[in-house]
């Protein structure tokens, strides 16, 4: 079984307004018991997870996740294997790493590589893919060389936009200026994989700043780009502001729904155009650049959250982390597990994510297969879709219609009944 891990660091300099992640700003001093909190984490997953009544199946490969506690018995282990820290990873080989906040390039370059080092203690390792987010202006030439050194082979930048203006709106310390220095000290670093993000529909944006960043984008040529849709609801000030029909925050000068979707069509037009394939509906990559660790998460296969806020998956059920950086880290020095929000996934949800997930990547999903794992009659609303041209369905593959990606939320509500 091949495992990705994710590690959240949730530490910014900056609060975003549109963000609605459980991050923040937080003082410095903190960033070196969180990151013990991480590695022990790593250590001493197994017992965490049994003071939580989640206790490792017999092997990791049967499917069926963690069983409670009660049922943790095993006739031929004995017990005091049982409680060392074992768990349903322990064979598993981790091939994607993923770390992600927040702002994990904030720590220290060293506190970095602790953590991969304890990554290849605790576990087979043979990485494939290891990603860091990073912003723009923490990124100097001493970081990227010792980044590179640990291990780290992915860089995940948070562009969000190339016009002054906009980023300075939305509350991001960084300028186009460092977007285009850091690019080129990653590259010196020895970095071949890089990816930006892009926000279609930031406060002050238009179709001339939008085409703009596109352009300055294709100029420095990232492997891999997301683009995302600018996101209204209340987790976020901008949001907030928004549903109480504020004006902070440069709420008054969001670009409206449909010219948010033209910058997401005309985004996807002039990426095509440039060689990137289109593989989920956020995501693009050069040929053979996507990210193979989101891919894990789209095609519901296990991966280990560590850290505040870290969400996990063994195939069976669901589990995330205290979001609280404190509470999480006196979790962890009490030994006590900081997993919360614990939730068995029922086939009805899985049918579900498996429509919602799959459906989100431009190949589609094998529908005859989904129908018969879950024994779901799918065909009359999959034929209502496609006679409205928002799916095509080729007989094996449904998938979303490329030209009607930007209303793919009403065609999952309408699939899924």
């Amino acid at each position: 079984m091949n495992l990705g891990i994710y590690v959240q660091v949730p530490f910014c300099q900056t609060k975003c307004t549109y963000c609605n992640f459980h991050t923040g700003v937080f003082a410095k001093s903190l960033y070196e018991p969180y990151v013990d909190a991480i590695c022990r984490e790593l250590a001493d997953r197994g017992a965490l997870h049994r003071t939580a009544g989640l206790v490792c199946p017999d092997s990791p490969k049967s499917g069926h996740g963690f069983r409670p506690a009660d049922e943790s018995a095993h006739p031929t282990r004995p017990l005091a294997r049982q409680g060392a820290c074992e768990d349903a990873w322990s064979s598993a080989v981790v091939d994607t790493v993923y770390i992600g906040g927040g702002t994990p390039s904030l720590l220290d370059s060293a506190e970095i590589a602790r953590i991969l080092d304890r990554l290849r203690a605790e576990f087979t390792c043979r990485f494939e893919e290891v990603t860091l987010e990073a912003d723009p202006e923490t990124i100097s030439a001493e970081k990227a060389a010792a980044w590179f050194a640990a291990g780290v082979n992915r860089i995940s930048m948070g562009v969000q936009s190339f016009n002054d203006t906009e980023l300075a709106a939305a509350g991001r310390a960084h300028r186009r200026a460092d977007v285009f220095n850091a690019s080129s000290l990653l590259r010196e670093a020895g970095f071949a994989k890089i990816s930006f993000d892009l926000i279609a529909g930031l406060p002050h944006q238009t179709a001339a700043s939008w085409a703009d960043s596109l352009e300055h984008l294709l100029r420095l040529r990232p492997e891999h780009a997301s683009v995302y849709l600018m996101e209204i609801d209340e987790g976020s000030r901008l949001g907030r502001e928004v549903l109480t029909g504020g004006s902070r925050y440069s709420a008054s000068a969001l670009p409206d729904d449909d010219a948010m979707a033209s910058f997401y069509e005309s985004g996807c037009a002039r990426l095509a155009a440039e060689g990137y394939e289109h593989y989920e509906i956020s995501n693009w990559g050069l040929p053979g650049f996507r990210s193979r660790h989101n891919l894990k998460y789209w095609r519901r296969e296990p991966y280990l959250g560590i850290g505040a806020g870290a969400h996990s998956y063994d195939g069976r059920e669901r589990w995330a982390n205290a979001h609280d950086p404190a509470a999480y880290v006196a979790a962890i020095k009490k030994g006590v597990s900081p997993a919360e929000q614990r939730e068995v996934v029922t086939p009805q949800q899985a049918l579900e994510e498996e429509l919602f997930l799959g459906l989100r990547q431009l190949e589609g999903i094998d529908l005859a297969r989904i129908e018969k794992q879950y024994n779901a009659g799918l065909r009359s609303r999959v034929e209502a879709l496609r006679q409205a041209g928002l799916v095509e369905f080729d007989g094996t593959r449904l998938r979303l219609s490329p030209a009607r990606l930007t209303v793919a939320n009403e065609v999952f509500v309408e699939l899924l009944g």
